[in-house]
């Protein structure tokens, strides 16, 4: 409850730092005729996953980590009381509806919540919404043709539902920095880090936290599509369920590809994101993102 309650301030805290945050950057250059814009972008982020994940692990990567743990969760609870809690190999599939904000070219306000079905090899369950979720998103610092990186920050709390005794709360930190080459940013390079902790109602149960950190980079065409590669390590400390570990800490290879249509304001109109983490062995997730604008520069 304490690690909770911890997680829901901090969320809270940053969110109103970040708000804080001028709309924009003082860039000094009054040349550009391109209008500021006054009202902000407002849309559902549609997000569909199908992913695979062999036994005895859980698969968080990139990902929301509260579906994976709520998910694997459950099928651990419907094995026969006498039988050794192992996880099965299992698929996925979610679709996450987060309504985004973006207050200027700086902020980003979201919050939704997810559907999910799985399969751990007794058929498919039914679909339910297995979780709401809020964050933000900032540009700390803007390159803007300077030599110094764009710092992004992306805070995400997730809530599992229904509540129960495991139930689950995490919260997922992203500070990415990226570095352009050119002044239109269309080719640049990445470096980040994302560290998750996930708490869980019961009182023999334990979510250890897992942290991402990688290098990448990014090119953009003429015709507005976007390729961008990250790669690194995830390092996971493991889980324990109900007096057993089911699941040991690990270290290993990440490796996520997006291939993004963008307009010309930068807007996302279609992406695709394909990622492999070996936790340890290989589990693969593929998601699709067709934003549905509901106002837009």
């Amino acid at each position: 409850m304490r690690r909770r309650r911890r997680a829901a301030i901090a969320a809270v805290v940053v969110s109103l730092q970040l708000l804080a945050l001028p709309a924009r950057a003082a860039s000094g250059d009054d040349d550009d005729d391109v209008p500021a814009q006054t009202y902000p972008n407002i849309y559902l982020d549609l997000r569909t996953s199908y992913g695979r994940t062999p036994a005895g692990v859980l698969s968080i990567g990139f990902s929301s980590p509260t579906i994976a743990v709520l998910s694997r969760l459950r099928e651990l609870a419907a094995l026969p009381p006498l039988q050794v809690p192992t996880l099965p190999a299992s698929q996925s599939a979610e679709l996450d509806v987060p309504l985004t904000i973006d207050v200027n070219d700086r902020v980003s306000l979201y919050g939704g919540f997810s559907a999910t079905t799985s399969n751990g090899g007794s058929g498919w369950s039914s679909v339910d919404i297995t979780s709401w979720n809020v964050g933000v998103q900032a540009d700390l610092y803007r390159q803007d043709g300077g030599s110094l990186p764009t710092l992004t920050l992306q805070t995400t709390l997730t809530r599992s539902v229904p509540s129960g005794p495991l139930a689950t709360t995490s919260l997922n930190t992203v500070l990415e920095a990226s570095y352009a080459f050119d002044a239109d940013e269309t080719r640049g390079v990445l470096a980040g880090v994302q560290f998750t902790t996930t708490a869980i109602d019961a009182d023999r149960a334990e979510i250890h936290p897992n942290t991402v950190g990688w290098l990448g980079g990014y090119y953009q065409w003429d015709s507005n599509w976007k390729l961008t590669g990250r790669a690194g390590l995830q390092s996971f400390g493991g889980a324990e369920l109900l007096r057993f570990t089911p699941i040991y800490a690990f270290t290993q290879p990440i490796l996520r590809i997006d291939l993004d249509k963008m307009d010309d304001n930068d807007n996302r109109r279609f992406g695709i994101t394909a990622q492999v983490s070996w936790t340890p062995k290989p589990a693969y997730q593929l998601t699709v993102r067709t934003p549905l604008y509901l106002s837009s520069k």
